[in-house]
């Protein structure tokens, strides 16, 4: 399965009243494995970001005047994303977002060529996730990093980029656990701009964090005849080599 983990930065709250994309992150997964695959991009609005947004995510008018604008970017996000599975943590909010962009896009362009996002990719909101799992408890990400002992030391201010990464880290956590990995962007390529030699370290899942589920007493008597009849199959079973050749 690929899943694309994904976080978006914005001008304002509300799309509906004119706000805009301003920085994309994304890291691409495969079979719950980090591929090194990224997009990151920085988007100019062609609008003032609100001064509580810059409050949020650090991000000036200044930082994205030079940026290229969402129509020049739009295609090359669209390949990256188009049919993946897409891990968003409030995911109505930047689908939302992402969903606008595409319409306003199609609108100047004449034709409806891209999006809606949720006709062409699986929708997964990490945020519902969270609430099912852990209902009437705080499920932001510095909430869930917390429960689930990831390190977001490094997380200030918000960004796209490093809170996909981050999420990436709490989705493999809530469903089941991560795998070490350390793999750098060079070892997939990347996508967009601004994500050159950024290196995505997994982190090893803290001893004792599993369920580990025991067996009843009937599933340990089906296995025990399972045993029994290999040994009178084959005249032996390579389980009864481990440990003390006790059946286990």
């Amino acid at each position: 399965m690929r899943q694309i983990i994904l976080d978006t930065e914005t001008t304002g709250i509300d799309p509906r009243e004119g706000h805009r994309l301003i920085e994309i992150g994304a890291v691409e997964m495969v079979n719950r494995r980090l591929t090194g695959n990224t997009y990151h991009q920085y988007i100019n609005p062609e609008r003032e970001i609100e001064a509580e947004a810059i409050g949020v995510h650090g991000i000036t008018n200044e930082r994205v005047a030079d940026e290229p604008r969402f129509a020049e970017i739009a295609d090359a996000f669209w390949a990256f994303i188009e049919g993946a599975e897409l891990v968003i943590h409030n995911a109505p909010f930047d689908v939302g977002f992402m969903d606008h962009e595409f319409a306003m896009l199609n609108r100047a362009r004449g034709e409806p060529r891209l999006g809606p996002v949720a006709e062409h990719c699986r929708i997964l909101d990490t945020l519902q996730l969270a609430r099912d799992k852990h209902p009437g408890q705080r499920n932001n990400l510095d909430a869930l990093c917390k429960r689930y002992e990831i390190d977001n030391g490094h997380r200030v201010l918000h960004g796209a980029l490093l809170d996909a990464e981050i999420l990436a880290d709490v989705y493999l956590a809530m469903t089941g656990g991560q795998t070490a990995l350390l793999l750098d962007a060079s070892a997939g390529g990347e996508g967009g701009g601004g994500a050159g030699g950024l290196a995505i370290r997994r982190l090893a899942l803290a001893p004792g964090s599993l369920a580990v589920t025991r067996p009843s007493d009937a599933e340990l008597a089906a296995h025990r005849a399972k045993l029994s009849a290999i040994r009178e199959a084959s005249g032996e079973c390579g389980w009864d080599r481990l440990g003390d050749g006790v059946p286990h």
